[in-house]
């Protein structure tokens, strides 16, 4: 599947770029797609070299968590739950802590805790995986759940809008809330339907129940909130909570009475070799972004949309945010560009920033997050991960278009 979609961007930006050079006369567009490669390709690389001290901190930390016992409390909290979603993955199976803790960490918006707990987590899968080059069922799930990346607290789009002006930057809170939940319940309910998991069963649906439980006392906090104060306190409490669980390693480290600093740096270099080895990964799916774009073929893609969508007599007000939706799964940064881009051309306050801004939190960067996670453990075959993810992805676009006119 990525062999076919990687080969697609260059075919279809060659033969875009073709058209333009022979029958619009824009021969330049061959120095750009040149130039549009060689930088993703050092902008890969740079990304690479950004996530190396993050993934040395957080691995650093995750060692001292699990010589604390932090991450096997964690486990043994959730293993009933795992047992049944992830069966092939044994209840005392050291992956389970760095799983449970990226999860968090995406549910906080703690984007740059939960990567390197995910690439931890997705080594200790590798390892009970019988055919080392082909996603197991367990990395599949795992896989399509970060996909989907649910998130709580959606805190650099918060920024971002109060940045550029907008009046009520945390207006869209509540709808990111439900678009990507609509994106992680479409992304979990199609892998449990592929691998043919059980959902109904009384501990899972426990499980979810309480969570929902728990997502919706929070929502209803915020939203009762003054809306100038949410970002305040988003922010805020994303910011405690990340400083607070890097403490309670710390202290519980201390408390178990191990060498906390030999540990940490234990841990740090698995951080290193990790970014060394999904450097190759990385360039060839951000050069394949970068080539496709280059060439026009988004704007193509725009285009045929809208007049799609006027031909069945729909408002094609939300079109103008239909950049950031395409973008979304290929590139975080291209698509938080597109809706800087989009705030900025049409005002933080208008309808399309409103959509862009709701697209961007709905999901995560697939095609990013299938690249590093596989590629961290050199996986090569990914099944049913791919698909599933997309489909989340579509589903928390919907979804995300759909509550941006409910709220707006």
């Amino acid at each position: 599947m990525l062999n076919v979609i990687w080969t697609g961007f260059f075919l279809a930006a060659f033969a875009a770029a073709l058209w333009q050079s022979l029958i619009l006369g824009n021969a330049a567009i061959w120095t750009e797609l040149v130039q549009g490669t060689f930088a993703s390709a050092k902008a890969a690389f740079q990304i690479c070299l950004n996530l190396t001290g993050m993934l040395c901190l957080w691995l650093g930390l995750l060692k001292v968590a699990e010589k604390a016992g932090i991450t096997d409390l964690l486990a043994k909290f959730l293993s009933p739950l795992f047992r049944r979603i992830m069966p092939g993955v044994p209840a005392d199976s050291p992956a389970l802590g760095p799983i449970v803790m990226n999860m968090a960490a995406n549910v906080l918006g703690l984007d740059n805790a939960a990567t390197p707990m995910g690439l931890k987590a997705m080594e200790q899968l590798q390892t009970l995986n019988p055919h080392k080059d082909k996603a197991s069922p367990a990395q599949v799930l795992f896989m399509v759940i970060n996909a989907s990346a649910f998130t709580l607290i959606p805190i650099t789009i918060l920024m971002y809008r109060a940045e550029l002006g907008s009046a009520n930057p945390s207006a869209v809170f509540m709808p990111i809330l439900f678009a990507t939940s609509v994106s992680t319940l479409t992304g979990f309910l199609a892998v449990a339907w592929v691998q043919k998991l059980n959902i109904f069963n009384k501990v899972v649906l426990a499980y979810l129940s309480s969570f929902l439980f728990f997502i919706g006392a929070l929502a209803w906090y915020f939203n009762s909130l003054p809306p100038e104060e949410r970002l305040t306190a988003s922010a805020a409490g994303g910011n405690f909570i990340l400083f607070a669980l890097i403490t309670t390693f710390i202290f519980c480290g201390l408390l178990r009475r191990i060498n906390v600093y030999e540990t940490f740096i234990s841990g740090a270099k698995e951080g290193f070799d990790i970014a060394i080895r999904i450097i190759p990964y990385l360039v060839a799916m951000l050069v394949a972004i970068a080539v496709f774009r280059t060439a026009g073929c988004l704007d193509i893609l725009v285009a045929g949309f809208e007049k799609f969508f006027a031909a069945l007599g729909m408002n094609t007000d939300f079109v103008p945010a239909l950049p950031t939706a395409f973008l979304k799964p290929l590139s975080g940064s291209g698509a938080r560009a597109m809706m800087i881009e989009t705030m900025q051309a049409y005002g933080a306050d208008s309808f399309p920033a409103f959509v862009s801004c709701i697209v961007q939190g709905s999901s995560e960067t697939t095609f990013y997050v299938l690249a590093v996670y596989f590629g961290a453990v050199k996986i090569t075959k990914v099944g049913a991960a791919l698909p599933c993810a997309l489909l989340a992805d579509l589903a928390g676009i919907i979804a995300a278009v759909g509550f941006a006119y409910a709220f707006y």
